[in-house]
C-alpha cells in the first residue's frame, strides 16, 4: 500500500469520527459550507478506496 493511500485512509478515519454526516440531508438544499464539507468527505473517501 502506498503512503498516499495510507494517508487518505487515516483522513477518512478522522472524518468519520470528527465531521458530521451528510447522508440524511438533501444535498441540493445545503448551504455552501456544507456542500464544501460534503465534497471534501467524498474526495477523501474516493481516494481512500
Amino acid at each position: 500500500m502506498t503512503w498516499q493511500k495510507r494517508a487518505f485512509r487515516l483522513l477518512a478515519a478522522i472524518n468519520r469520527r470528527v465531521l458530521p454526516k451528510q447522508w440524511h440531508r438533501d444535498l441540493a438544499r445545503l448551504g455552501t459550507a456544507r456542500k464544501l464539507l460534503a465534497a471534501y468527505r467524498y474526495w477523501v473517501t474516493r481516494n481512500a478506496l
